[in-house]
């Protein structure tokens, strides 16, 4: 069972992957563009500019749309997760300790899911694995294969 497991273990975590960033890109796209019920549900957006709204609206959309389609996923995971962490500490955080207590729920989740990603890479699904080729040990059987001499 755990074999089976293993191998569905690059689809599972691209599809984590793909749905965290879009999640994500839809936060950014809301505060930036008013759509989608808006910032926070009020319709409004972040003026152009301003620190930190404006910031932390183009990290959402720009990091999440990579992150959704695994396009320099570590990368762009690392620093979404960076902006959620400063999001969640000096936003939520100086309100009340525990993210129940502070509406830190999304800050905290979306940090550690980015955090996650900067470690495991995109999975399967990703545009990473267009752009990036194996140099990893290779099996036997291609070693073999590779010296194999192929008939005419």
């Amino acid at each position: 069972m755990s074999g089976r497991l293993n191998s569905a273990e690059p689809y599972a975590l691209g599809l984590f992957r793909i749905v965290v960033g879009l999640l994500f890109a839809c936060h950014g796209a809301a505060a930036l563009f008013g759509v989608l019920g808006g910032a926070h549900g009020s319709g409004g957006t972040a003026e152009p500019g301003a620190w930190p709204n404006w910031y932390a609206a183009v990290i959402e959309l720009v990091g999440g749309s990579l992150v959704l389609l695994g396009l320099g996923t570590r990368a762009a995971a690392f620093i979404s997760s960076g902006a959620m962490a400063y999001a969640y500490f000096s936003v939520h955080q100086p309100e009340a300790l525990w993210p129940l207590q502070n509406s830190g729920e999304g800050a905290a989740m979306y940090c550690w899911a980015m955090f996650l990603l900067v470690f495991t890479g995109s999975g399967a699904f990703g545009l990473d694995r267009l752009f990036t080729r194996h140099n990893g040990p290779r099996t036997a059987e291609q070693r073999t294969a590779e010296q194999t001499p192929v008939a005419a």
